[in-house]
């Protein structure tokens, strides 16, 4: 695996995953997430209302560090980058 597992956890919200992800995986987008490298999709939800999704992401977001990785890890043991997938 090429990317640190537990490193730097970054959450936002997007109406299009896919090009979200690969912004981010090619630095598309100056900011927080190029700063820190990130550029692997180890977790996310899908949620059919932007207002939910929203409210979710000010949810999370104010979760502890340990609760985040519980998270992925339930559901990601390996931290796999999922964006491969998404192209399926």
């Amino acid at each position: 695996m090429s990317h640190h597992m537990r490193g730097t956890l970054y959450i936002g919200v997007t109406s299009d995953l896919i090009k979200c992800a690969w912004q981010h995986k090619e630095f598309f987008v100056d900011g927080f997430c190029e700063k820190y490298e990130l550029k692997y999709l180890v977790w996310y939800e899908i949620h059919e209302d932007i207002t939910e999704a929203i409210k979710r992401e000010k949810q999370l977001k104010k979760w502890m560090r340990m609760w985040k990785i519980h998270l992925i890890e339930l559901a990601n043991p390996s931290w796999k980058d999922l964006y491969p997938d998404l192209l399926d």
